[in-house]
């Protein structure tokens, strides 16, 4: 199945069931209001809206309208949870070698995890606002799980029977204001502003034979100003599946139906020592961060520069026949004008 939030006025929108070629969409409010009502109670609800589901595809439903991915929030406007990992070690390693400084063994072991501000999502259209560019504005193309209650404690080899939904994101990160934030040894916060996410979320069962080992095996695709930048393979040089990510944040707590657990900043180690840019054949990037970092690598310096206002981010996945399986990310970074 698919599912999608429109703004309807209200705080967390209207849960939308959306065809899977995603031409159309039904509001199902008999059944579910909100996507995390049906999170809630999902072995009651969803086998109801496969039936509906069914229905859509085949074109039976009078009342279906034309799906609209202008009127979407996120998925989850809000979260109760929103857990980001660093499941692409490629990433991290090079990240540390553009400084010049060793990676820990238990990184490759151990994975990576913050956890993220979940209370006021963008959604996939939404404007970047960002008062300052001076705070090195850059995207980063992931993507994400949303569990059902998970208990504390689960096996990694069960940790996988919990995640429901998958959806892209766009991890927005301010790249001059992290360094400090870390320095004070206590975590990311301001430099680690709204994520959006995908149009649509969707069931496992959508994506097929791409979806195996908790990894979905598929190019994420990134444009940036309207030329492609990434189409690193999602499932390949994923250090850390889905489930392994889920069972680490549940570790020690509850996770309730709704958690977010995004897989990091993708990334493909191929090409040169650790990737190339689209333009020199290889795979590109998911984010301006690791292409400075290759620049640092090679040239002794960065000479990429991160967004400015009026840039522009588009990001998405397709399946095997080219269509689109969750809808675009697609942003433009905004001045924002403070209240006062």
């Amino acid at each position: 199945m698919k599912f999608a939030t429109y703004r309807d006025g209200t705080r967390d929108g209207q849960l939308m069931l959306v065809s899977r070629d995603l031409k159309h969409a039904i509001a199902v409010p008999a059944l579910a209001a909100t996507l995390q009502e049906v999170l809630d109670d999902w072995d009651g609800i969803a086998p109801q809206l496969e039936t509906v589901y069914a229905a859509l595809n085949a074109g039976e439903l009078s009342d279906a309208q034309p799906f609209d991915e202008a009127l979407c929030e996120s998925p989850l406007p809000r979260a109760y949870q929103w857990a980001d990992g660093s499941a692409y070690v490629n990433h991290v390693e090079l990240v540390r070698k553009a400084r010049n400084a060793e990676m820990p063994e238990s990184f490759w072991t151990d994975p990576l995890m913050y956890q993220g501000g979940s209370d006021d999502f963008l959604g996939p259209k939404d404007p970047i606002e960002m008062a300052d560019t001076s705070w090195g504005i850059d995207f980063e193309g992931e993507i994400a799980v949303i569990t059902d209650d998970v208990p504390m404690g689960v096996s990694v080899s069960q940790a996988g029977n919990y995640i429901r939904l998958l959806m892209l994101v766009n991890d927005v990160s301010l790249r001059g204001l992290i360094p400090n934030e870390l320095g004070k040894g206590f975590g990311f916060f301001q430099s680690k502003p709204s994520s959006a996410f995908s149009p649509v979320a969707v069931t496992p069962d959508e994506l097929g034979t791409a979806w195996r080992d908790n990894k979905v095996h598929l190019p994420l695709l990134s444009h940036y100003n309207g030329e492609s930048f990434g189409k690193p393979n999602a499932g390949q040089d994923m250090t850390f599946d889905f489930a392994q990510l889920v069972a680490h944040a549940a570790k020690t707590r509850h996770l309730s139906a709704g958690a977010i657990i995004g897989s990091g900043t993708v990334s493909n180690k191929q090409g040169t020592e650790h990737g190339s840019a689209i333009k020199e054949g290889g795979v590109g990037y998911s984010c301006i961060a690791e292409v400075r970092m290759i620049e640092t690598i090679r040239d002794g310096k960065p000479s990429t520069g991160f967004m400015q206002f009026g840039d522009t981010i588009r990001i998405e996945m397709l399946d095997a026949n080219a269509n689109s399986i969750f809808g675009a990310i697609d942003q433009t970074v905004v001045q924002y004008q403070n209240p006062d």
